[in-house]
């Protein structure tokens, strides 16, 4: 194994995002491996999902962007340099931003500096800090080409692509959940009882584009003549009581408010993904990867989404047929139409998995701390 590497990923805070997802994923590989993982953050739901995975996580506010945020610059000093810090990964603008500031602010050698591109980040000085890591992850060929698109002067070797990985044991394929989970799903969503089921697994952001996703379900009936239902899964959640009650206006407004149902973030994804006859992505703009597709159509169920970004990326190689033009509603609905319930039943590529996310990040770790030992004098 080596020297043991003490590695200290930064995140706003572990709610149920995909960084957040991915800190804890790496922090489990880390830990697997004999190394000290170490997360800071504001903390969150995902806290216990952290601390099951043997690391260990210190509380500090790197969620919220006001001027007083600059304070924990000296204590980010003080945590690389208690903990030995091998290398600092920053996973978002903010924390990205703090650790620079830190890490400049301490002798030589401090640890090395790695951060993660995990979103198609607005171009500007702000998101440029993501570019600046001695190695910068990409979670999609989608995220390089935007990094070197918008912030030219990066070097291109320092650009590594790795992207989002699902896990094999929990998305087997063709997993069929059992007939009592959708008899308790119907149970739990009357309005989904004795239709097809479309699902779009996402949080209740306007970036996710919910409401398309219901004008697509009112296509679905009046266009196709298909009688689907639609849950919105993960659209539940405190503060977001607004954003529900304007879906639950169009739903209304359409005429699909009978077969539109909401939920919070749900613990039994895998079995939601398998059960459904669709499954969406059709976000507004584009994002840097779909690791739902990728669940979605390692577990047998076709999906259909617009065509930019990490998404349009993923069914272009996996599922094209499920490729409609961004914005093209009559166009998605056509393909929607001819997939629900047809079972996909091609392989998915062995970089899609856990285990290659893990051990490719973790082989960057290493190739890094090495290279940096060579370079010291």
């Amino acid at each position: 194994m080596g020297r043991r590497l003490t590695v200290v990923q930064l995140v706003p805070a572990l709610g149920t995002g995909g960084a957040e997802r991915s800190t804890i994923e790496i922090a489990q590989a880390l830990v697997a491996r004999g190394y000290r993982a170490i997360v800071a953050s504001a903390g969150g739901p995902w806290e216990a999902r952290l601390a099951a995975t043997g690391a260990e996580h210190v509380r500090i506010d790197l969620a919220r962007k006001t001027p007083l945020a600059w304070r924990h610059v000296g204590t980010l000093r003080r945590l690389f340099r208690e903990a030995g810090a091998d290398l600092v990964h920053a996973r978002s603008r903010l924390p990205a931003w703090l650790a620079w500031r830190a890490l400049h602010g301490m002798p030589a050698p401090r640890p090395g500096f790695v951060t993660t591109v995990h979103g198609l980040n607005s171009p500007g000085w702000w998101s440029g800090i993501m570019t600046r890591g001695e190695r910068v992850v990409c979670v999609s060929e989608c995220a390089r080409r935007h990094v070197l698109a918008h912030w030219p002067a990066t070097p291109a070797e320092r650009l590594v692509v790795i992207p989002r990985g699902i896990d094999r044991a929990e998305f087997p394929p063709g997993f069929r959940p059992a007939a009592t989970w959708r008899a308790a799903l119907d149970v739990e969503f009357p309005k989904l009882a004795g239709r097809c089921l479309v699902v779009l697994p996402a949080r209740g952001t306007r970036l996710k584009n919910h409401a398309e996703a219901i004008r697509l379900i009112a296509r679905l009936r009046s266009g196709h003549g298909l009688d689907a239902g639609l849950l919105l899964a993960g659209v539940v959640e405190p503060g977001r009581e607004a954003y529900r009650a304007e879906l639950e206006r169009l739903a209304r407004a359409i005429g699909a408010a009978d077969r539109v149902a909401f939920s919070p973030p749900r613990a039994d994804m895998r079995e939601l993904l398998a059960g459904a006859d669709l499954v969406l992505q059709v976000s507004a703009k584009p994002e840097s990867f779909g690791r739902t597709v990728v669940e979605a159509l390692a577990v047998g169920t076709p999906v259909a989404g617009y065509a930019h970004g990490g998404v349009g990326e993923l069914l272009a190689e996996l599922q094209p047929d499920g490729a409609a033009a961004p914005g093209d509603l009559d166009g998605l609905a056509a393909r929607a139409a001819r997939l629900i319930g047809r079972r996909h039943t091609a392989a998915i590529p062995a970089r899609y998995t856990l285990a290659a996310m893990q051990d490719a990040t973790l082989a960057l770790y290493e190739s890094l701390t090495a290279h940096r030992a060579a370079a010291s004098p």
